[in-house]
Order: structure tokens, then C-alpha cells, then sequence
């Protein structure tokens, strides 16, 4: 605090707008943002940003997101008529944007009808009761089925999950092996698999085996559907 009273001190004396005066003051102290570099975190800065490329690349005319962050949903709807829905849903009110509640272990989309479609860094949490859903160890799984239910032939699927030395750490998130993750949706391929490492490193196109050396990575996997 010496430093702030110092420079609140020389910035009153420094201050002589119309503006703002010295009597139209309070204070609102951030003391840690002096850094060389802004900080961030690269789980939710990188795996948007690989989605977006991705979706941009994929055009569809409509794009279905399950859970993902805020921040992608609403920056996709831009350019994209963007479907959101959220187990909790958000109440989001902007156009090309709609934003509604639905259960992943049970959605209500018929067989095969999207062509477009993300869940991500929200597999992990399904069953673990963190977000007011059911207690179930097979929740994840169930979402995945789902998820690989209502995608349409041909159409990609972008999961993004916790990847490295597998666990569950309760009731936060399951971390995932990455090569058993892919395993777990048959009728699909891995059109591209990135990989954010433990240090923030962004790698695109990874390697399962230097996903699995991580303790906390995160594991970015374009599916597409070769057959219902």
C-alpha cells in the first residue's frame, strides 16, 4: 500500500482537469497488475480460439454449442446463428443467439440431425454433482453417447477435455488418457487432435503420448461422424 498512497499522492498533485477533480475521487486499489506480460489462462484463452478456426473452416449454417464458454457462444453468434444451451441456462440477449437449458445426459435433438456441434471443458464435470446435475459415475459417458447420438453423419463434433495422467479429482473434473478419450466414439475419426500443455504451450496437431505426460493438459479433438 506504500507504493499506491505514493502514486495516488503524486496523481492529485498531477491533477488539475475539469474533468474529473480532486473531489470527484475514490479509490479502487489493483495492486497486481504491474506484470511484464498479461497473464492469462491458456486452457480458456487457447481451446475457443482453436474451435473458432475450426468452425470457420467448417462454415455451417447453424452452429449448436452445449455448455462451452460464454465467451464463445456469444463471439461465434456474430457470424454464425449460434444455439446455445447450458444445464444451467444462461440468460444471454443478443441476435443470431438463442440460449436454453437441456440436459447433455439426455438431449432432446433427434438421431443424426446436427451437422455442427461443441461440448467443451464440460464432459469432465457430468456426474460429478458440481453443478447441481445427478451423482453418476458414468455421466460422462452418457453425454458422450449423446452427444455422438445427435450428430449427423459427416458432421464434426469439437470436444474439449482435461487430458494426462487419468483420474478423477471430486468434484471438480475427471482428467482424461487421451487416446482411450478418442476410443470412446467409434463411428468417428480424429480430424485434428491439439493439445494445451501443462506449461501453456498451444500444439496443434499432438501426439496422444505427449498429451498422456501432462497432469493437467488439455486435450482439443475434432470428430467427425463416418456412420450413424
Amino acid at each position: 500500500m506504500e507504493v499506491f498512497n505514493a502514486e495516488l499522492k503524486k496523481f492529485k498533485e498531477l491533477n488539475n482537469s475539469e474533468r474529473f477533480s480532486n473531489t470527484d475521487f475514490g479509490i479502487y486499489p489493483c495492486m497486481d497488475d504491474k506484470t511484464t506480460t498479461t497473464s492469462f489462462d491458456a486452457h480458456y484463452i487457447y481451446h475457443p480460439a482453436w474451435a473458432a478456426r475450426i468452425i470457420k473452416q467448417i462454415n455451417p449454417l447453424q452452429h449448436i454449442d452445449i455448455s462451452s464458454s460464454l465467451h464463445f457462444c456469444t463471439i461465434l453468434s456474430a457470424f454464425i446463428p449460434t444455439k446455445f444451451y447450458d444445464y444451467r441456462p444462461a440468460l444471454l440477449n443478443l441476435d443470431n443467439l438463442t440460449s436454453e437449458s437441456i440436459d447433455l445426459t439426455d438431449l432432446r435433438f433427434k438421431n443424426n440431425s446436427q451437422p455442427s456441434l461443441s461440448c467443451m471443458h464440460t464432459i469432465e464435470h457430468i456426474g460429478l454433482g458440481r453443478y447441481g446435475d445427478m451423482l453418476d459415475p458414468d455421466g460422462d459417458i452418457k453425454a458422450i453417447n449423446e452427444l455422438a447420438r445427435v450428430c449427423s453423419v459427416g458432421g464434426s463434433l469439437l470436444l474439449v477435455v482435461p487430458v494426462g495422467k487419468k483420474r478423477i479429482l471430486f468434484n471438480a473434473h475427471r482428467i482424461y488418457e487421451p487416446k482411450e478419450f478418442a476410443s470412446y466414439l467409434a463411428n468417428f475419426k480424429v480430424a485434428d487432435f491439439s493439445l494445451i500443455t501443462d506449461d501453456g504451450s498451444f500444439i496443434n496437431n499432438a501426439t496422444y503420448e505427449h498429451a498422456a505426460e501432462q497432469n493437467y493438459g488439455c486435450g482439443c479433438y475434432w470428430f467427425i461422424k463416418l456412420a450413424a
